[in-house]
Parts: C-alpha cells; structure tokens; sequence
C-alpha cells in the first residue's frame, strides 16, 4: 500500500506513535509519506520505502494567523496525485482530520476517491476539540472518516459522551517496539552518571503540562527519599518545569533531582531506572508508562483515563486516585523496599509490555487499511 501519514512532528506521544507506525509499515514493505511542517522527532529517512513532505506555509500580511489547514490540504492532493496514494492516515482530530476531508473534497473533484483513517490520541478530543469554537469540525472531522480509531476505550468511551459521532470507534491501543529497545547499544551512559550504587533510580518522562501533576512527582518522590536512598530523574520541559525545580529547593532535595529536559537518551535512561511515576489526571492511553515497562521499569500512576489499560494494579505496579500522594509513595516502597519485590514487578511490567508489542498491533491497522481501501472501490 502506499500510505500517507499526517502527525505533528513534536516530543509528544501521538506524533511518536505515527512515525514508528510509518516506520514498521515501511520495513513491512508499504510505501510510506509522512506529510507534516517539520520532519517528525523520531524519524529515520534511510528506508527506500519512508518519504517526508515538509507543508509550507506562505506568510502573508492579511493573515493574522497563517493557514495551515490550507496548505496541509495542498499538499495532500499534491501528493496523492504524484505518487499515486492509497490511503490517508490522519493523527489527531483538529487540524488533520478536518484538511483531510478537505483534501479527499478538492481530489474528488478530479475523479480520484481515497480513504482517510483518523487516530484520536486524547487532548484532540478531550481538551482542545471540547473547546466550543471547536467542536462542531471535530464531531463533522470524525464523522467523514471513512475509518475512525482510538488508542483506549476510555477515550472512544469520552468521544461519545461529548460528541455526537455516528461512526463506529475501533480500539487500537498504543504499542512498543520490544526488539528495538531490549536491543539498544547503551553505551551513552551509565548508570553511576545518574546515582549511588545503593540509591534507587525514580523517573518521570513528560511535556510538563499541568495535566501531568508535576507538582505530585516531586511531592511522591520527597516522601520516598525519606524512607530509602533515591534520585528522580525528571525527563522533558514544559510550562510546569520552574515550578518544580522551586518546590525541589523548598523541600531541600534539588541535589537528588535532576532535571534532563528534553532527551534523546530517553531509552539509557530508562534502562536504569526502577520506578517509574505518572500521576496524571488523565492519560488518553500513558505511552510514556508502557515506555517504562518495556525497559522493565514498574510503574506508579493515577487510575485515571487510558492508564488502567496500560498499567495492571498490582502486577506491572499501582494505580492510585489522582492526587493521592500518599497512597502512590506507599506503593512506590511497596515495589522498592526489597530487590526480590523490585525483581518481580519488573518482570510483571515488561511481559504486559509484551502485550503491545508493535507485531501484535500493527496487523490491526492492516486490517483497517485494507477494508478502508476495499470499501471505496
């Protein structure tokens, strides 16, 4: 098939899993055009089979904010009628679904019908496409796909609580590649860079939105450190970044926090790390946990959302109420009291790991393709 993706090419989960969906179809032999307005974080350009299309926007002194849709649209019906495209994979509802339609209208004009496949990742549909000003082209997005998925059922189950959607939902969870991280060369860093021998190893991996409960880590990692030696390890940047580091000097623990911003050596990190905390308040899926648990890293999260899906209570680590603290620093020395306990969780989290292995999910979105493909000739 050749298949064109729309993703945003940013650090964030559902641009993550668009490019390494792209990547596994390409290595599958599938012709793959990412199609977005900068080449996506995790792309690697050396498979014959991936091409990248870069969406200009021109700037203009009439426009207050420049047309993106627009020219994504453009640039679609370009593509699709120079290299011959199958199909259109579109993630996030606003603004992709919405130039797609658009795209799919403009090539309908010229006699070529094309399928179009929209993934919902969850602030597309939960926060940002709630929105008032939004929410008729989200419902009107989602409902002229031809194909429509969610990464949890949790988030299918929100979509229809907020939208009116006439079109069938299916569930794709989000996926690891396992091969690709139980193979990593690690030799970027090592883990006495990070902590002591006898010091345990937390980490957190986020855009540090609000969402996320920063604040809530640091709070959960204070009351760990009290009760056994540890360092934190905080992964990422975002708006509620000062924040943190302010309530680290507070609380006297800044030289047991380090702040990495955003990394490439997310996966080095993770293979030393021995607990990892996610107490958000809400995760459409938690892509960042099932990251974790792929290194064999258990997890402590809220039970909010996509995230008792991913994290199984009990097994692969503990789910807590949002913004209960003290039960996740409880759980958290649950798991790391003992190296037998530590031992075991981490074998639970990495064998549900292997329950979304990117080979059991990708022939879900074969599938899709191909009755989407069938369905408009």
């Amino acid at each position: 098939m050749k298949i064109a993706i729309v993703c945003y090419p940013t650090f964030g989960g559902s641009g993550v899993v668009a490019t390494e969906l792209g990547l596994e179809l390409a290595h599958r032999g599938h012709e793959i055009h990412f199609i977005t307005y900068r080449q996506p974080v995790r792309l690697a350009l050396l498979n014959p089979n991936v091409h990248y299309h870069e969406v200009n926007v021109p700037e203009y002194p009439l426009f207050h904010y420049q047309p993106y849709e627009l020219a994504l649209s453009s640039k679609l019906v370009d593509m699709v009628k120079l290299y011959k495209i199958e199909l259109l994979h579109v993630h996030y509802a606003i603004p992709h679904a919405y130039a797609g339609y658009m795209a799919k209208q403009m090539l309908k004009d010229e006699g070529i019908i094309i399928p179009m496949v929209t993934t919902l990742h969850g602030t597309d549909i939960t926060l940002v496409g709630n929105h008032p000003f939004y929410k008729p082209a989200v419902s009107f997005s989602i409902n002229k796909s031809d194909v429509v998925t969610s990464v949890s059922q949790s988030l299918k189950d929100d979509t229809y609580n907020l939208f009116n959607i006439k079109k069938e939902i299916h569930v794709i969870p989000n996926f690891i590649e396992l091969d690709k991280h139980r193979n990593e060369n690690l030799i970027s860093c090592q883990r006495s860079v990070m902590a002591k021998k006898e010091e345990r190893i937390v980490t957190h991996i986020s855009n540090f939105r609000r969402v996320k409960r920063i604040p809530d880590i640091i709070k959960i990692f204070y009351k760990i450190q009290q009760k056994i030696p540890a360092k934190l390890m905080m992964v990422g940047d975002g708006p509620e970044k000062a924040r943190a580091e302010q309530l680290c000097d507070e609380l006297g623990i800044q030289d047991k926090v380090i702040f990495f911003g955003n990394s490439n050596e997310i996966d080095q990190i993770l293979s030393y790390s021995d607990l990892f905390l996610l107490p958000s308040e809400t995760e459409s899926f938690g892509l960042a946990a099932l990251e974790a648990m792929a290194w064999s890293v258990p997890v402590i999260s809220s039970n909010s959302g996509g995230l008792p899906e991913v994290n199984f209570d009990g097994i692969s680590g503990y789910l807590s109420d949002v913004g209960d603290v003290d039960s996740m620093a409880e759980n958290a020395l649950k798991i790391l009291a003992n190296d037998e306990t530590l031992q075991k969780f981490r074998e639970n989290a990495l064998n549900v790991a292997k329950q979304f292995d990117i080979k059991n999910i990708l022939p879900l979105y074969e599938n899709l393709y191909n009755q989407a493909i069938n369905n408009t000739k």
